[in-house]
């Protein structure tokens, strides 16, 4: 009776991982010959190269030398998917960006570094925070890092922006992110789907 029962357990877990597998084949399928993500606005490097990105990090980082000699660092990776996007016919990407940007100057140690959040929509970004930093290796959390940017003056908000698009950090560039971290979490979505699939495929396999 025993064996009888561990024989049937043993076909219903059998059962349940073919049918797993069946379904993680489908969305592998699915995601392979689909694509959610075309390119459809005008999006570019411009004088950015991409310094590092690794297959199994979320996210990328952008560097940039400009003739002045000052260097402009982009690090960006996908938010969180809005709840909102799938409801807003402008809504190009499910997922807004995240994108930390870093000037420095020669010879100095000092930097100016920038929150932003890269629109949905395609339209470009808005800065979250500005701040000054004296060391990068001497940030805390008691360092006066300036006010928020929300309460500075809207002409001082608008220099900065018009700052940052002076440095080349303008809507090609903003849309290059966001659409290159959409197809790069496609294709890590697809790497892990494959991954299952091969555990589950060992573990489905009939005695």
């Amino acid at each position: 009776m025993r064996k009888a029962r561990g024989l049937v357990q043993k076909g219903c877990k059998a059962i349940q991982d073919l049918n797993l597998l069946k379904l993680l084949q489908s969305e592998i399928q699915h995601e392979l010959s689909s694509d959610p993500f075309p390119t459809s606005r005008s999006s570019s490097l411009g004088d950015f190269v991409v310094e590092w990105d690794s297959p199994q990090n979320q996210d990328v980082v952008l560097r940039r030398k400009l003739e002045s000699g000052e260097e402009v660092a982009v690090s960006a990776m996908l938010g969180s998917i809005s709840p909102w996007a799938a409801d807003k016919e402008d809504s190009l990407y499910p997922r807004h960006g995240e994108m930390k940007i870093c000037v420095k100057k020669p010879g100095l140690s000092s930097l100016l570094q920038f929150d932003c959040v890269i629109l949905e929509d395609g339209s470009g970004f808005r800065i979250r925070d500005c701040y000054y930093l004296h060391s990068p290796a001497r940030i805390g959390p008691s360092v006066y890092r300036g006010r928020c940017f929300h309460d500075l003056d809207s002409k001082l908000r608008s220099a900065l922006k018009g700052y940052l698009a002076a440095k080349g950090i303008g809507e090609e560039l903003t849309n290059f992110l966001l659409h290159y971290l959409h197809k790069k979490e496609q294709g890590q979505y697809v790497n892990w789907l494959h991954k299952l699939e091969s555990f589950v495929a060992k573990e489905a396999k009939p005695e």
